[in-house]
């Protein structure tokens, strides 16, 4: 007699998506009237990107837009997650607003909907204009209510069609990569200003909620990255380092998010550095927001290590562990445990996964048509019943958004890595469906049944 077979049906109304960024897909980043951004700077300076790679041409999104509409319907999506580029609507960051660029969103969102896909936007994907980052970027405290008068400016044109907000996209990578360890544009290494640049994008993050409070009607969220610390032993200074590694990445962002405090070990990480903030600024970024993001691709095995700087923390590679081209390890254990967490630790709040996913090697040209990714397909398999075991634990989890939706510009790493479920043809633009995007266009068909 056969054993019964799991179900692994998702809720109704659960939303089943991709995401993309707009500097790694769109191209074209300063056509009609915009301004640059720090990433087309960045990518633009020697020796700042694999290969020198920049975003110049990147997926064609921005002239290809209905095509990939198209692919989305095709793969059964009800939902897409894109980011706006701030510099096309602002071109000086603040002023003067862009008819031309407001317009690309308004008609992507409007393709979008005639699709029946919803559209959610995320409002800062790192791209901040070059114009702001002139006048200091994330260390002018200014830059919160710039940021408000952007993120107003965009409610105003599309709320209402949209209806699903983002407000930032993991600060702890624009800090860390953009202004302590310098890999990130801006490309500062500083430790005394990656703290600031993490508070004041906190208190823009509640600036954006404070002005959708005032003109929107749905709902707006925060995005983070969670990348889970286990400890390596049970040693005192390896659960020390533990405790370190998680409040620096985890608890930075959503202890001020949800309590208006920073976790206590960042004054022990930044020493000096580490500033005093007055109460009010504590105030605003504890705006109430509707939903968590997490952005979610592989745990951290940390132990004590005097040579990582700040934390003294650093990870310890598993033997027997899968890892994904970007030298993750394949865990997903770690994304039920790291949503269990956030239930746990912020009174259950709604939570979208709005990233997972992985790099693994795909040819650059696809061959008659067909690009086999098995260890996608089994990363892509394996997480999603890892995100309904947390459901069965309560989780309230209402959506799913598979990173990526194609194949483009992975940062400072590139073209090099592959993140799509949908293969570009850097050369010629042609897209190609992987086998990991055949499958997930049957689990959306049947709602997470064909998982079992």
């Amino acid at each position: 007699m056969s054993a019964e077979k799991p179900n692994f049906a998702f809720p109704d109304r659960f939303l089943w998506g991709c995401a993309t960024a707009a500097y790694q897909i769109e191209g074209s980043p300063l056509a009609d009237g915009a301004g640059p951004s720090i990433w087309q700077r960045f990518t633009h300076t020697p020796g700042m990107t694999a290969n020198g790679d920049t975003g110049d041409v990147a997926c064609d999104h921005y002239r290809r837009w209905h095509g990939d509409i198209a692919l989305m319907k095709q793969l059964g999506l009800n939902a897409y997650r894109f980011s706006v580029s701030w510099s096309r609507v602002f071109p000086e960051g603040r002023g003067r607003v862009n008819p031309k660029g407001l317009d690309f969103y308004s008609r992507l969102v409007d393709g979008l909907l005639e699709a029946g896909i919803e559209p959610t936007a995320t409002l800062f994907h790192w791209d901040l204009p070059a114009a702001l980052d002139d006048r200091g970027g994330w260390l002018n405290p200014d830059i919160a209510d710039w940021f408000g008068d952007y993120a107003a400016t965009m409610y105003r044109a599309l709320d209402g069609r949209v209806k699903m907000w983002s407000t930032l996209n993991e600060p702890w990578v624009v800090t860390d990569g953009g202004y302590l360890h310098g890999a990130l544009a801006p490309g500062h290494r500083n430790r005394f200003e990656a703290p600031i640049a993490s508070h004041h994008l906190m208190r823009s993050h509640g600036r954006a909620v404070q002005a959708y409070r005032a003109e929107g009607r749905h709902r707006i969220g925060l995005v983070v990255n969670i990348e889970p610390k286990y400890p390596a032993s049970d040693s005192a200074e390896d659960l020390a380092a533990t405790q370190r590694a998680d409040a620096y990445m985890n608890r930075q962002y959503l202890d001020p998010a949800f309590f208006g405090t920073y976790p206590d070990e960042l004054r022990e990480i930044f020493g000096e550095a580490w500033p005093e903030w007055p109460d009010e600024d504590m105030a605003l970024i504890r705006q109430p927001i509707d939903f968590v993001g997490l952005n979610w691709y592989t745990r951290n095995v940390t132990r004590h290590d005097d040579r990582a700087w700040p934390l003294k923390a650093g990870p310890v590679r598993q033997k027997s562990a899968t890892y994904t081209e970007t030298g993750w390890e394949v865990f997903p254990q770690g994304l039920t445990d790291t949503l269990v967490w956030i239930k746990e630790r912020y009174g259950n709040p709604p939570i979208y996964i709005t990233e997972n996913g992985s790099a693994f090697f795909d040819p650059p040209v696809a061959e008659n048509g067909v690009i086999h990714d098995p260890l996608r397909v089994d990363y892509l398999r394996k997480h999603l019943k890892a995100a309904h075991a947390a459901l069965a634990a309560g989780v309230d989890l209402r959506g799913y958004f598979a990173w990526s939706l194609l194949d483009n510009l992975e940062w400072s790493l590139g073209y090099s890595k592959r993140f799509g479920i949908i293969h570009v043809d850097f050369e010629t633009q042609t897209r190609t469906l992987k086998d990991s995007a055949k499958l997930y266009a049957k689990i959306i068909a049947s709602n997470g049944r064909e998982l079992g």
